[in-house]
């Protein structure tokens, strides 16, 4: 198996273990055969409705704090269970969605002088962004741009995701950027 077939059939395996599904995969050993998984890694999971592509849950981690095999498992489990932007994933819905999972560069901060400055060096559909202010933190993937491509709107947003006024940018908050490696099903 490919690295992208390992990681989606991983993801899979896993949704699929909490319906009791027998996915066919033994998962001890794709990750002997895979001893990358065991490395530590950052990882979000993303599912979509096959057909309209509409976001069905999306959960991660933006620092690797644990193996990559574990991430993956864990993260595709809340992705399915634990959005709370959704209900819990039925059974019947396992076959109406694809997953995408995105592998995190470790995320640096990028300072700017200015709202100017900061349009300037982020890359849209390059970059991932964590936004942080006070105790309010969100992100978005570098997939996001695709929805949201305009700079401001793109802000304004994420500002509001982290619980903040959507001219947060105002305020100057700390700026984060990541890249990500995204293996995605075919839909």
């Amino acid at each position: 198996m490919d690295k992208k077939e390992v990681l989606l059939t991983l993801a899979r395996a896993a949704i699929a273990e909490e319906f009791g599904i027998d996915y066919g995969v033994d998962k001890e050993a794709l990750r002997a055969q895979n001893p990358w998984l065991n490395e530590k890694g950052a990882a979000f999971v993303t599912l979509n409705l096959k057909g309209s592509g509409a976001l069905r849950g999306c959960i991660g981690s933006i620092i690797a704090h644990q193996s990559l095999y574990d991430d993956i498992v864990k993260n595709a489990k809340s992705a399915a269970f634990g959005d709370p932007r959704f209900n819990a994933l039925s059974p019947e819905e396992f076959d109406a969605i694809t997953i995408e999972v995105s592998l995190l560069t470790p995320p640096q901060p990028l300072p700017y002088s200015s709202i100017e400055d900061l349009r300037s060096k982020i890359r849209p559909g390059i970059d991932g962004v964590i936004l942080k202010l006070g105790g309010y933190q969100a992100t978005y993937l570098p997939q996001v741009w695709e929805q949201l491509p305009d700079f401001d709107a793109f802000f304004s947003t994420l500002c509001q995701k982290a619980g903040l006024p959507g001219n947060c940018l105002v305020q100057h908050p700390e700026i984060y950027v990541y890249q990500v490696e995204e293996y995605a099903e075919d839909h």
